[in-house]
């Protein structure tokens, strides 16, 4: 058994003022709109001529995003409403109150002393993180932070998110503090 879907409805497109270069002006039609986190773009078509077969000149459509609202304007009488826009995703309430994530990953900072393990683990965002290190996975950072002499960053909070780990969430949990 096949079911028939209607099909998707074209857009129609409306007319929109396009401001050209020049302080030229015309009337092109407007396709589709979207939101960018610095504004809209408008999809509109330009009308344009194209060679034809032969020495034929035929009508054209030169399509292109401009912004809006400074290189468009509306017709009056038009409605927009039906035209199709595309619009950024709002953040979550969760993630407007934790704000944006920080990158994954830890450094190790090397400092001065005899024998492996002498250093600081920083997260890759630490401003006392070294520049050009290698970002290290969970695992390496784990490793290295169990070397005699190496230490975890308090400012960064690389102490608060590793040491749990290493200490198997035992703490507060009626185990070894």
């Amino acid at each position: 058994m096949t079911t028939s879907s209607a099909p998707e409805p074209v857009p129609v497109p409306v007319p929109i003022r396009v401001l050209l270069p020049g302080d030229q002006e015309v009337v092109a039609h407007l396709w589709s709109r979207r939101q960018a986190p610095d504004g809209w773009r408008y999809e509109v078509g330009l009308p344009a001529y194209r060679n034809g077969p032969g020495d034929s000149v035929e009508p054209a459509e030169y399509r292109v995003w401009v912004r809006a609202p400074e290189h468009v304007r509306p017709v009056g009488g038009v409605s927009y409403d039906d035209v199709p826009t595309e619009y950024l995703e709002q953040p979550t309430v969760v993630q407007q109150a934790l704000g944006p994530r920080r990158p994954s990953g830890w450094v190790l900072a090397k400092t001065g002393g005899r024998g492996p393990g002498r250093g600081v683990v920083h997260a890759v965002d630490c401003e006392e993180a070294p520049a050009g290190a290698p970002v290290l996975t969970l695992d390496r950072a784990l490793d290295a932070a169990q070397h005699p002499g190496t230490r975890l960053c308090s400012l960064c909070g690389a102490a608060a998110e590793l040491d749990p780990v290493l200490k198997r969430f035992d703490h507060g949990f009626g185990g070894e503090d």
